[in-house]
């Protein structure tokens, strides 16, 4: 009854801010940043209320990001800012990526123009009719950002006629679970509703661990068991094939459930699979030991094997294994490589804290007292609030941008830091590590670290890379672009502007300064995406239990 109520607050919140951010978004130009910075700084009176000036610049900004993609490629899947083009990930046509990955971002900010423009096009032309057959659509995407934003706009909107298409698209994609192993295909084609395997017959152990949210989610609004049941198959199929560490190698076998011969890391291909053990935990409001015992025994091997501190400034940062011999299922040597995607980890570890690793059932003080926390809570909490400090040390750059990738080893040519950029040096040629991808991992991170500490500090640094996005990566004719080179300026950008700025970035960077009652995390759980799925009691009872 308690989260019912809050999810109610919520959306009534959300509707009485509307009628101001309805004048506000009503303008045809974004505010510049400058414009913003003439306004004097003033502190919410109340703690964890919304801060509206640096709210309203965020929204401001993602009309700016928005506008130029409704311009020049409304429908299509990916935006290019720099061309002024859009582009589908299917030669029959889009899927709507662009526009239901974002039109949950439209609701909570009040763009009441944009959204009701957004819905039309999902209305009249959204179609899964599409034959992907020379580049098939991939399940983990399109799960991610397609049903995970048809459902969130449906929880945030009442609307059915999201969920109706969420209907559509899952049962297009439930055959991709039809394996002998239960780990879905990489990839589907949604008009022959078949799944399409990888020729090797792998999956990566992210992709094939970060749909369930999703699959549950609608499960528990259809009453349909097939979406809970092939997707839970696949958390089993992981459980039976653990290492002795409680860690996942990034490859698996699709065929047999196996892992393969591959690095260990929260990087790239494993990231949301550790994300996705809390969020299961928490979405069905913690009535399922089984995941609160795979995600304890994974911030254990975490520990165990891949924090580290840097030994000047004890910096902390998540390394990487690589599997060594023919022992190599025990046997790892040690990368001191840090993607940008491992900074999720920090505001997952401080959540996960004050949920499985409270000592009580009941409400945790903000920020948490330490006696509240068990011992592995108490241990999380201090990794989480030093891994963002070491995150944040990355955005120590000439743009104030992180990198996509960072070594954690001090260089010749980047003496006065303790990390460095693999084979980049300020105004040489670009590296692949040394991009700005518009990535919401760290800002994902400041925003459960606001919510769950009230600490000022973390207001600051998310807004001092907001700054730094206005700075570098906006683009004066419409939209946002990555960045090459985070360490030279001026900036060179790459025509890309990815769908998960507008959904996840911008979004996180919008909730920390709004009032805390804005999508409560006692009453929802936040798909790697950045959808918000309401937190739930199932009415379908799991079969993988332990």
């Amino acid at each position: 009854m308690r989260r019912r109520t809050l999810f109610y607050f919520g959306l009534l919140f959300i509707a009485a801010v509307g009628t101001h951010l309805y004048f506000f978004s009503s303008s045809s130009d974004s505010p510049h940043l400058s414009d913003w910075d003439e306004v004097p700084e003033e502190e919410p009176s109340t703690k964890l209320a919304a801060d509206p000036r640096k709210r309203d610049a965020i929204a401001a900004a993602f009309k700016h990001a928005w506008s130029a993609y409704e311009r020049d490629a409304m429908g299509s899947d990916e935006y290019h800012p720099l061309s002024h083009t859009g582009k589908n990930l299917s030669h029959t046509g889009g899927i709507g990526y662009t526009i239901v990955d974002a039109i949950d971002t439209m609701l909570l900010m009040a763009l009441h123009q944009e959204y009701s423009r957004a819905r039309d096009w999902i209305r009249d032309s959204l179609s899964f009719d599409r034959d992907g057959a020379s580049r098939c659509f991939n399940t983990f995407e399109t799960t991610i950002r397609v049903l995970g934003g048809l459902l969130s706009a449906h929880h945030l909107s009442s609307d059915d006629m999201y969920l109706k298409h969420a209907v559509d698209l899952a049962d297009r994609m439930l055959p991709a679970f039809d394996t002998a192993s239960g780990l879905p295909d990489t990839s589907v084609n949604l008009a022959t509703y078949n799944g399409i395997a990888d020729p090797g017959n792998h999956i990566s152990t992210a992709e094939a661990t970060t749909l369930q949210l999703e699959f549950r989610d609608l499960a528990q609004l259809t009453k349909n068991t097939n979406y809970w049941y092939k997707a839970e198959k696949a958390m089993s199929a992981v459980y039976a094939a653990r290492l002795p560490s409680n860690l996942a190698p990034i490859s698996m076998n699709s065929n047999d459930g196996s892992f393969l011969q591959s690095d260990i890391r929260l990087g790239s291909r494993g990231d949301s699979y550790y994300e996705y053990l809390l969020k299961q935990y928490l979405q069905t409001d913690r009535t399922e030991p089984i995941y609160r015992k795979m995600y304890d025994d994974a911030m254990q091997g975490i520990h165990d094997h891949l924090v580290q501190k840097t030994p000047k400034r004890k910096l902390t940062y998540i390394a990487e294994l690589f599997p060594k011999g023919a022992n190599w299922r025990t046997t790892w040597d040690i990368n001191h490589k840090q993607d940008h995607l491992v900074c999720f980890l920090a505001g997952s570890l401080m959540l996960g804290a004050t949920t499985a690793g409270a000592r009580t059932r009941g409400v945790v003080s903000i920020p948490p007292q330490m006696n509240e926390l068990t011992k592995a809570g108490q241990r999380d909490w201090k990794t989480g609030v030093e891994l963002l400090e070491g995150c944040m040390a990355t955005h120590q750059t000439a743009t104030g941008l992180s990198p996509e990738i960072a070594q954690f080893q001090q260089s010749p040519q980047q003496p006065d830091r303790d990390w460095h950029i693999k084979g980049s040096r300020p105004g040489g040629p670009a590296t692949y590590d040394a991009r700005y991808m518009l990535r919401p991992e760290t800002v994902e991170s400041l925003f459960l670290a606001w919510r769950l500490t009230g600490d000022q500090k973390y207001r600051n640094y998310a807004w001092g890379i907001f700054q730094a996005i206005e700075k570098h990566c906006r683009l004066p004719g419409g939209g946002y672009a990555t960045v090459v080179d985070v360490d030279t300026v001026p900036v060179r950008h790459d025509d890309k502007q990815e769908t998960f700025f507008l959904s996840e970035t911008l979004k996180y960077l919008y909730l920390t300064f709004t009032d805390a009652s804005v999508v409560p995390l006692d009453g929802y759980v936040f798909n790697t995406e950045a959808h918000p799925l309401p937190i739930f009691r199932p009415s379908i009872t799991p079969k993988f239990t332990l």
